[in-house]
């Protein structure tokens, strides 16, 4: 095994992202997370974590490592996922991890081994200082499809007082995300040969009033309710299937709908309610319409008050090491719902950015990792009071 000095977050970067951990539900015959996890348990053990690995799906564990004192005083979650997503396409090496200009490029080094490496470096250098309360490190499976990892982990009984996911934020604050809503809706038509107008139902042509419909209610009725950091809710098609060849009337359509959501207007109910109205006010108009709705998934957003206890002190902590990152919103689904809902005040802060995420090219920027484990050292001696 590669040996990492405690608390050196660069090092275990790269030994991270030399490791292929993609998805195997994402990428078929890929390895997925347990090399990573076997491999950062043998780190943490090092250095002096109490560690176990938890099956979040056959062959596929999270880990979870603890230090500090158990009861002792507040706990503190540090979470981020081992998986990351596909290689086609990338420029470069995937899992070379090479440097270039201060940067280290490969799959995963943003989204998200620098975090997962900077918030190890950052609990080990606060276990130094003798805190009373204990810091556990999440490292879990599956985010990047089903969130397998953290919802194992819940299970688990885990908690804690407060918690950060290291995604990539640029170093700054992100209490609030989108959740989202996916639906399938079938229209229905009549086949029929495509000179017999008068018995022919077009469902493609019905799915296009659809879609007018719902391109009103996006640009004229989401706009009306606005969160202050994530802004408005949206609304796309993302995939149509339908027709049977060039000279019959199609008897099918189905869209793929997808809802971006916000705090406050976030139930799957909300978005099933406004395309069925959406499909009422076209039967007022044509009786041949006929449509059905179906849930296929949804994930609710994220929402800590700025004002909360683990925001003030993140800021605190950024300004004790000059770190001038400000509050914003994440445009990304991520596992704090998951952990929200479950009781447990959780924001996203870390190094590297969320637009090289599953990029062709991606990288972190080596500076942003020291910067990271050091506020993520600061938190932890903070909270863990």
């Amino acid at each position: 095994m590669t040996t990492i000095a405690p608390g050196d977050a660069r090092a275990l970067t790269r030994a991270l992202v030399k490791i292929d951990s993609r998805n195997p539900t994402l990428t078929n015959g890929a390895p997925g997370e347990r090399e990573c996890a076997l491999f950062l348990r043998d780190v943490l053990h090092d250095w002096g974590f109490r560690t176990e690995l938890q099956d979040a799906a056959i062959g596929r564990p999270n880990l979870v490592a603890r230090i500090g004192t158990p009861r002792g005083g507040r706990s503190l979650m540090f979470n981020g996922h081992l998986d990351v997503v596909g290689t086609e396409g990338m420029t470069h090496a995937p899992f070379a991890a090479e440097e270039s200009n201060g940067l280290l490029y490969g799959r995963g080094s943003a989204d998200m081994k620098g975090g997962i490496a900077a918030m190890c470096a950052g609990a080990w250098r606060a276990a130094q200082t003798a805190i009373r309360g204990e810091i556990i490190i999440a490292a879990v499976a599956d985010e990047e499809y089903d969130s397998a990892g953290t919802r194992a982990l819940l299970r688990s009984g885990v908690r804690a007082d407060g918690a950060i996911i290291a995604e990539p934020t640029n170093l700054s604050i992100m209490p609030a995300h989108r959740g989202f809503v996916w639906l399938e809706v079938t229209i229905a038509g009549r086949a029929a040969h495509g000179s017999r107008y008068d018995i022919g139902v077009d469902a493609i042509r019905h799915a296009g009033l659809l879609l007018a419909e719902l391109d009103r209610l996006d640009a004229e009725e989401l706009p009306l309710f606005t969160h202050p950091l994530l802004g408005r809710g949206s609304l796309h098609a993302s995939l149509v299937e339908g027709g049977i060849g060039m000279s019959t009337y199609p008897d099918r359509c189905v869209l793929t709908l997808e809802r971006r959501t916000i705090p406050g207007k976030s139930r799957a109910t909300d978005f099933i309610d406004e395309v069925e109205a959406a499909c009422e006010r076209i039967r007022a108009r044509r009786d041949t319409f006929s449509a059905e709705v179906r849930l296929l998934v949804t994930q609710g957003p994220s929402d800590v008050d700025v004002e909360a206890p683990i925001v003030r002190e993140l800021q605190h902590s950024m300004e004790e090491h000059g770190e001038a990152g400000g509050i914003e919103g994440m445009s990304a689904w991520t596992d704090a719902a998951l952990l929200n809902d479950a009781g447990i005040p959780t924001v996203l802060f870390g190094p590297g950015d969320i637009s090289l995420a599953h990029a062709a090219e991606e990288y972190i920027p080596l500076d942003e990792i020291d910067r990271a484990s050091e506020v993520f050292g600061s938190l932890a001696r903070r909270w863990c009071f």
